[in-house]
């Protein structure tokens, strides 16, 4: 199973698209939140235009969101598929995957909380600083920000062939890479 991880997208239809095209025939894209608005506190990315990233996003039909910060009602308007808040539980294949954007718990919590459903994985956006480390049984990953990074390397996450790899979008070079189990 092919698992795209993507977040805080911020309305930039450039930089979503720049990530599809790494991300490629994914069995399912994982969204981290912050998907069609930039938010007061952040200039506007490149390629900024929520409404034809709507469009695309309502394209496709294996996405899976949790709600951002940044997020709001009128957002589920416009967006098909669900924005499920505060956190998404799912399992795909025999991954044990929790997803939250992670603006209201300290990380430590969120940890916790993963490790208390048994996941395999904990993922979370909103910081829009890359991670990913092994923390005892459990991978924590933030695949960074799709449009907006702090470190200027826009990036997404895959999850493939018993691997995490974090890869740059701008030249498909990979950040950093770890081994599941």
């Amino acid at each position: 199973m092919k698992i795209g991880i993507i977040s805080d997208t911020h309305g930039s239809l450039t930089f979503f698209e720049k990530a599809l095209n790494i991300l490629g025939d994914c069995d399912y894209i994982l969204h981290g939140g912050d998907i069609l608005y930039h938010g007061p506190r952040n200039p506007l990315p490149d390629g900024y235009n929520p409404k034809e990233l709507a469009n695309k996003i309502n394209s496709l039909n294996n996405l899976i969101f949790t709600r951002g910060n940044c997020d709001c009602d009128v957002d589920q308007m416009v967006i098909n598929h669900p924005i499920q808040a505060p956190y998404v539980f799912t399992q795909l294949g025999s991954l044990k995957i929790f997803l939250c954007h992670g603006y209201k718990k300290s990380k430590e919590d969120l940890i916790k909380i993963a490790k208390n459903y048994r996941a395999d994985i904990f993922i979370s956006g909103h910081t829009h600083i890359k991670e990913l480390y092994k923390y005892e049984d459990l991978i924590v990953l933030n695949p960074g920000s799709t449009s907006l990074p702090k470190d200027e390397i826009h990036s997404v996450a895959l999850i493939e062939d018993n691997s995490i790899k974090l890869i740059n979008i701008n030249n498909n070079s990979v950040i950093k890479e770890i081994t599941m189990k």
